[in-house]
């Protein structure tokens, strides 16, 4: 699910989110990002203001979060925890859900991880450092 194209990688969003309110069937990733906008209520007006959600840019320099770069994270994140990858994973995650007491929270922890191990991938020109990644969310767990 990746493409240069703002509003082609939104619209995912914005149509689950129209199929939960109408109580229409949806597909597996549908029903994913159902979920994840179903716990970020902050988010509902923008997802149903469509343009608006299309067209807006948020910038980091302002402090502003693009929701759906937050949201497609927690999408990263589960789905790395179901395969285990990089390995190691999912017990650190299960450790972080126990500490933070509940998975939202635990992934928005590891969400300044994967940003680092991202933005670092991006600038080296090269491929995500899993292991970096793994110490880093290591790191999060308390008791280490």
């Amino acid at each position: 699910m990746y493409s240069n194209d703002r509003r082609q990688m939104r619209q995912p969003f914005l149509d689950a989110w129209q199929k939960t309110r109408e109580r229409m069937p949806m597909t597996g990733i549908e029903l994913k990002l159902s979920e994840v906008i179903g716990q970020h209520p902050e988010y509902h007006a923008l997802l149903e203001n469509t343009e608006q959600a299309l067209e807006k840019e948020w910038l980091p320099e302002n402090g502003e979060v693009n929701p759906f770069l937050h949201m497609g994270f927690h999408l990263s994140i589960r789905e790395m925890v179901v395969i285990d990858q990089p390995a190691g994973m999912r017990a650190h995650y299960e450790r972080l859900c126990l500490q933070f007491g509940n998975a939202l929270q635990a992934e928005h922890a590891i969400m300044d991880c994967l940003s680092e191990a991202l933005w670092r991938a991006q600038r080296d020109n090269t491929a995500p450092d899993g292991a970096a990644l793994l110490t880093c969310i290591g790191g999060l767990v308390r008791g280490k």
